[in-house]
């Protein structure tokens, strides 16, 4: 019996040796685990560090919305902010809303880091990258520059006016003026989409934006119509011949992917340019007033004929001709 019980001891203690002994050993391999996810926690921090590049953009200060430039742009970045901030006053005064936008004003070394992807290798081309982030040129470029064809070559009126909008003190021409403005072309789609407004077409979608930009330079800073109306008034008075695209039907189905290709589209926004200017000449600014609620309003889906219907009612024939009158005036 007392051997029995002396065995017994001798297990038990055993048992417990061993069971102590896989206790220390399951410890300190979880602390080894411990250990090791810590060290690559901090090595994977300080990789990530390392390769993240410092934000390459200065920034404005005093405004309300929030303006990026790119190094040695901060006169010219400036001057299109005082412009955007008195027409923020003037809308927050007319539709009595406000959107919040960032604005890159680029030099052609930023542009690929900010511009959107289909847009990456048109340095120059303004664009409205996602809702609230809006992206210009901040040099001239080839893209401006192929609207424009030799001075020679074009009507002497269209010319002198040309020359009156565009030119430089050194004897050359620059749309630099016209596409400064399209800042606030590409703020007015933060507008609509912050505001909620159902644009129901694409071309709506731009048409809206330019009646905002011309009824604000119109009512505004009228000094500089010349320069928001010379350069559609030359694409659209050159013709059609040299796009393949220019019926509303083309503009909805490539207008997502940018199908029409660059100069092309840059052509039906001289179109839509040229309209907002014909239905301020009409209506007034009040049609801009009208078109905020209408399409505020309207969030179900139309027909064109209903679309059409709705505009002449609520808002202006002008506005409605867009549509029913695209193809008659060239």
């Amino acid at each position: 019996m007392q051997t029995v019980c002396t065995t017994h001891t001798f297990v038990e203690k055993l048992i417990m040796t061993t069971n102590s002994y896989i206790k220390t050993i399951y410890n300190a391999i979880r602390i080894t685990l411990v250990l090791l996810l810590v060290c690559n926690f901090s090595l994977a921090q300080d990789a990530l560090m390392k390769s993240e590049k410092p934000f390459p953009l200065d920034s404005l200060k005093g405004y309300t919305q929030t303006f990026y430039y790119s190094n040695g742009q901060e006169e010219r970045a400036n001057r299109i902010a005082v412009f955007m901030e008195s027409a923020g006053d003037y809308f927050q005064k007319e539709i009595k809303f406000a959107p919040k936008s960032k604005l890159y004003i680029l030099s052609p070394l930023h542009w690929e880091d900010f511009a959107a992807k289909p847009l990456k290798d048109v340095y120059g081309f303004p664009h409205n990258k996602d809702d609230g982030n809006l992206v210009i040129a901040a040099e001239d470029n080839d893209f401006w520059r192929s609207f424009l064809p030799p001075m020679n070559q074009l009507p002497l009126p269209i010319a002198t006016a040309v020359t009156n909008a565009y030119g430089k003190l050194d004897g050359t021409v620059s749309m630099m003026p016209f596409f400064d403005l399209l800042a606030l072309h590409e703020l007015g789609h933060s507008y609509t989409s912050q505001a909620g407004l159902k644009m129901h077409r694409y071309w709506m979608n731009e048409l809206f934006v330019n009646i905002m930009l011309h009824t604000y330079v119109a009512e505004v800073q009228s000094e500089l119509l010349p320069a928001l109306e010379t350069f559609p008034n030359m694409v659209v008075g050159a013709g059609t011949a040299e796009f393949k695209y220019t019926s509303l039907d083309d503009f909805e189905k490539l207008y997502q992917t940018l199908g029409m290709g660059p100069k092309n589209y840059g052509w039906y926004q001289c179109k839509l340019h040229s309209a907002s200017k014909d239905i301020y000449n009409s209506g007034g600014k009040e049609v801009l007033n009208k078109l905020w609620i209408a399409l505020k309003k309207h969030q179900e889906d139309m027909t064109d004929e209903e679309f059409i219907s709705m505009l002449n009612k609520e808002v202006h024939p002008s506005v409605a001709n867009v549509f029913s009158k695209w193809n008659k005036v060239d």
